[in-house]
């Protein structure tokens, strides 16, 4: 009988112990199954992308921007929250108390206040307003660009015609004839470009801009006191705007007359794109041109052409000051002596003018002519 209990209660340890390890076994499977099911999911995928990236920095590969154009109001999509970073990081939507825009502070849901602030982001920046994040306004954001924000929440920027200036409209007050220094960080420089090269873009860059304004700028030789100092800088460099790395944000600057001008030293900076190879390129004269502008007191433009508009991709330059910069900045200092407005002035007029009625500039010059022609023979009969 004690045998038979024996082998009784070693035939249900021995089933016991079995049950045991297929439970474990399978509790091992369902693991690894439901694990591989999370790395391999789309869904995560762009989860990690959206997380992975500053606020500066929209993570979508060109293959998957067409997976968002259905999105619209009350719909959830994994993603999305990164594109609500983004525009709260360029003033499109309130800011939270977290400065740092803390990822846990967005959701995924395509919510009212998005959508009011995807459309405002479409009307600054000249793009075909939808609503939606359809393919231009997605890729759009994904162009490198100024770090300084396009508009502010509670629209406190005086808009004039395309350009803005800063709240207040602030601008520098020195006596006329007005004359800014410059002077470069000395300890805060990149390698890749010559100083020879650097000074001679932003020479250009300052140029720009002296031509049209009463304004002169004179590089000075001490750095401590220079109205408007200059440095390339990495990540967090002591001013609450960190730079992102490679692309994203170039450069960013501030209103008049704080003077200090920061570039990206993680750009590969060029000034000559026929000796710089590299795909992500930046040109260094027209960043600076656009920084100066900041400089003096102007924001973004919604013109694409304008040296204000604030993204630039790589490889591309746009250092000539379009009609819009020069028109903003003649606003707040007035114009050069030495320029002559007039003529430009009644050009762009004409120009547009003639686009809105489908006349080419040239017919427009051969009709003033014919008409200038006819006028005076007829004077001259009489």
């Amino acid at each position: 009988m004690l045998t038979f209990y024996i082998f009784l209660y070693i035939k249900a340890s021995f089933f016991a112990y079995s049950l045991a390890n297929t439970m474990l076994l399978l509790l091992t499977y369902s693991f690894m199954f439901f694990f591989t099911l999370l790395l391999i999911s789309p869904l995560h995928i762009v989860s990690d992308q959206a997380f992975a990236q500053p606020a500066t920095k929209i993570a979508i590969k060109n293959h998957n921007i067409q997976s968002f154009i259905n999105a619209g109001r009350g719909t959830k999509m994994l993603g999305i929250a990164q594109f609500k970073r983004y525009l709260t990081r360029f003033g499109y939507l309130p800011r939270y108390n977290n400065n740092n825009n803390n990822n846990k502070t967005f959701t995924d849901e395509f919510d009212a206040k998005f959508e009011v602030g995807l459309i405002r982001y479409q009307q600054r920046l000249g793009l075909q307003v939808t609503g939606k994040l359809d393919s231009n306004t997605v890729s759009q954001m994904m162009i490198p660009r100024c770090g300084v924000p396009d508009t502010t929440t509670h629209n406190h920027h005086h808009i004039t015609k395309h350009f803005m200036y800063f709240p207040g409209k602030p601008r520098w007050s020195r006596p006329i004839p007005r004359t800014l220094t410059y002077a470069f960080s000395p300890v805060n420089m990149i390698h890749s470009l010559t100083m020879l090269e650097i000074r001679e873009a932003f020479q250009r860059a300052f140029f720009n801009w002296a031509s049209v304004i009463p304004v002169n700028f004179v590089e000075a030789e001490d750095y401590g006191f220079a109205e408007i100092k200059i440095g390339f800088y990495i990540g967090e460099h002591g001013d609450g705007e960190p730079f992102d790395g490679v692309l994203g944000v170039l450069a960013h600057s501030f209103s008049p007359e704080s003077g200090r001008l920061h570039l990206d030293a993680a750009e590969t900076w060029a000034v000559d794109f026929g000796v710089t190879k590299s795909k992500v390129a930046v040109d260094l004269e027209s960043v600076a041109t656009h920084e100066i502008g900041h400089i003096l007191g102007l924001s973004h433009s919604s013109v694409k052409e304008a040296v204000m508009y604030p993204s630039l991709r790589a490889r591309d330059k746009r250092a000539n000051l379009n009609i819009d910069d020069i028109k903003g900045v003649q606003s707040l200092y007035g114009s050069n002596p030495n320029f002559r407005s007039g003529w430009l002035l009644q050009s762009d007029f004409s120009a547009n003018q003639a686009a809105q009625f489908g006349v080419q500039p040239f017919m427009l010059a051969t009709a003033f002519i014919i008409f200038s022609i006819t006028h005076t023979l007829c004077a001259s009969l009489s």
